[in-house]
């Protein structure tokens, strides 16, 4: 019974922390509600997206994401990543939950308003360049970043890991709100996924914002106490995920005999992230309303 209650409070202050304080009343609105999905709990991206996985496969995503310079004025001139850093997280989550979990007509509505937002976003990067949220461009790097560092850390600390098949549909999927969001022409395989960025390499660097946000993630999070140590283990199997030209760009030093150290953190940590969201209600499990 002792055990029991630790795991639950652990993972409702887990899942607090990530879905906000609401949590257990939008699963109710987003997997409770009637009416058409996109997805099934048997499609990748659902797979995905529910493991504990994405929590080093966010941090990662993130990172990935700095390297475009304009993308990343974006965030650090409006995102509000600072000043209200769980906010953002929860934000984020909410629309990865929407989007992939809750009926079309939800879905669509929320990705009309973040359109509308994206509208407002624009500014110019140090270097004096204009910059505009809705930028197709902007908008294919942060998706091909974000899709790539989740399936990364799915097949390295995912409970199940997908098939070449079921890998390539995972990325088709995710592409399906990303196209209604103003993605033109979302890649539908890993092979496209990995030849679009490698195609965006060129308009990379290093801005400023850029090494404050990494400073912000790995060494410097808004995390303290007991919480610490965990984020750490995340954190840590979210650098290990990462390809070496990153880390390079980054400057985040990971020598090699250091990686499946980093790796094997990033692995006990999801677990325990698993471990604890398996004792608090999981609406994801449930087959969602017809």
């Amino acid at each position: 019974m002792l055990l029991r209650d630790l795991q639950r409070t652990f993972g409702e202050a887990v899942r607090s922390k990530v879905a906000g304080e609401d949590a257990a009343a939008r699963a109710v609105q987003i997997w409770g509600k009637q009416g058409p999905r996109w997805f099934t709990p048997n499609d990748p991206v659902w797979r995905v997206h529910e493991d504990a996985s994405m929590f080093s496969g966010g941090i990662a995503a993130l990172l990935m994401q700095t390297l475009h310079p304009l993308a990343m004025a974006g965030v650090a001139g409006h995102s509000g990543y600072r000043s209200d850093p769980w906010g953002r997280l929860t934000r984020t989550s909410d629309y990865i939950a929407i989007t992939t979990y809750a009926t079309v007509p939800d879905a669509e509505a929320l990705i009309s308003r973040v359109r509308a937002r994206h509208d407002q976003v624009r500014g110019k990067d140090y270097r004096g360049r204009p910059y505009r949220a809705s930028d197709p461009a902007l908008l294919t790097w942060v998706h091909a970043a974000e899709i790539q560092a989740f399936l990364w850390a799915h097949q390295a600390y995912g409970k199940t890991r997908l098939t070449d098949v079921e890998a390539d549909l995972y990325v088709a999927q995710a592409g399906l709100p990303a196209a209604k969001l103003g993605v033109p022409d979302p890649p539908c395989s890993v092979s496209e996924l990995g030849a679009l960025i490698d195609s965006m390499r060129p308009q990379l660097e290093v801005s400023p914002e850029a090494l404050d946000t990494v400073d912000f993630l790995l060494r410097t999070p808004p995390v303290t106490g007991a919480a610490r140590p965990g984020y750490q283990l995340l954190a840590n199997g979210a650098v290990a995920i990462l390809p070496d030209w990153v880390r390079g760009l980054l400057d985040i030093s990971l020598p090699g005999v250091a990686l499946p150290i980093a790796s094997g953190l990033g692995r006990f940590g999801t677990a325990a992230v698993r471990w604890g969201l398996a004792g608090v209600e999981n609406r994801r499990l449930m087959p969602p309303a017809a």
